[in-house]
């Protein structure tokens, strides 16, 4: 009769490694495509495999037993071991691609903007663009290069080294010409709360830039606006302010072609010195190839 495989299924260990990261069968079902049920039938066909329970289910969620806290370790371990060295081969099979991950605003924006300089300068190199809204989610095995808003302390991905592209920025309120036409020119800080629509963003990452904060920051006294309109998303709200649906904070060495153009206008002089700065982000420890050492000294120059 054949041996038992000493070795579990590689489902059942990513499900149990993404539940115990978030402690929740439910967000790892979400990181992985799975429904909730099908992840606790994975996490139970591994605990039945090993003959020993590795989560107490409590009311307030889920609880590694001392058994699944070590098996965690060695799984998280292992996992991104393996993540590292398929990309590592991915990359020497193809070692002319550049993987560069940013944010679908900057990427869009601005990078997209940029990017065919680089191509000039670089014909044979591959360029390959992943979009991940929050850089605290990037999996350092699957980019080379990325490019982020960077607050030392706050926006602090761990793994990474950060370089500022721009050692200066200020942010500012800016609109569509199509709105200032629709509503009128804009006197100051305080009629924006109550007469304007204002762009929220509802995004953990983008905390550190609020209305609030900017208006306290430029000694403005500040009460919830009457009009916003709010989203998950600083692309999608962009892509609003750019279609005349309202006003909205922006970085102005970021937003430069579209300030150029006129598509976009500075809708009051009140100006903010930015606490983070567009950086390139480089995973450490990592080998620099070829591609990623020719962007590197492009976008840094």
């Amino acid at each position: 009769m054949p041996s038992r495989d000493p070795l579990p299924p590689l489902s059942c260990l990513r499900a149990f490694e993404a539940a115990a990261r978030h402690g929740s069968f439910t967000q790892a079902g979400g990181e992985l495509s799975l429904t909730q049920s099908a992840i606790s039938r994975q996490i139970k066909r591994l605990e039945d495999d090993l003959g020993r329970p590795l989560f107490e289910r409590h009311y307030d969620g889920l609880r590694l037993t001392p058994a699944g806290e070590h098996y965690f370790r060695v799984v998280q371990r292992l996992l991104r071991e393996l993540r590292d060295e398929t990309a590592r081969l991915r990359r020497r099979g193809d070692d002319r691609q550049l993987t560069l991950a940013s944010s679908p605003t900057i990427a869009s924006i601005w990078l997209a903007r940029q990017l065919p300089d680089f191509q000039r300068a670089h014909p044979d190199i591959e360029i390959r663009i992943l979009t991940v809204e929050d850089p605290h989610r990037l999996d350092l095995a699957e980019f080379d290069l990325g490019i982020y808003y960077h607050v030392h302390n706050e926006v602090d991905p761990p793994g990474v080294s950060a370089d500022a592209i721009f050692s200066r920025e200020s942010v500012a309120a800016v609109c569509s010409p199509a709105y200032l036409e629709r509503h009128g020119a804009i006197q100051s800080p305080a009629e924006l709360l109550t007469r304007h629509t204002m762009m929220v963003v509802e995004d953990h990452y983008h905390d550190w830039l609020t209305w609030e904060l900017w208006f306290r920051e430029l000694g403005q006294e500040w009460q919830p606006p009457i009009h916003t309109l709010r989203a998950n998303s600083f692309q999608l709200l962009m892509n609003a302010t750019l279609a005349g649906q309202g006003v909205t904070l922006g970085w102005m060495r970021l937003l430069a072609a579209e300030l150029e153009q006129g598509t976009l206008v500075q809708a009051l002089p009140q100006v903010l010195s930015s606490r983070g700065h567009l950086s390139l982000f480089t995973p450490e420890h990592r080998h620099l190839t070829e591609p990623m050492r020719a962007f590197r000294d492009w976008v840094l120059r």
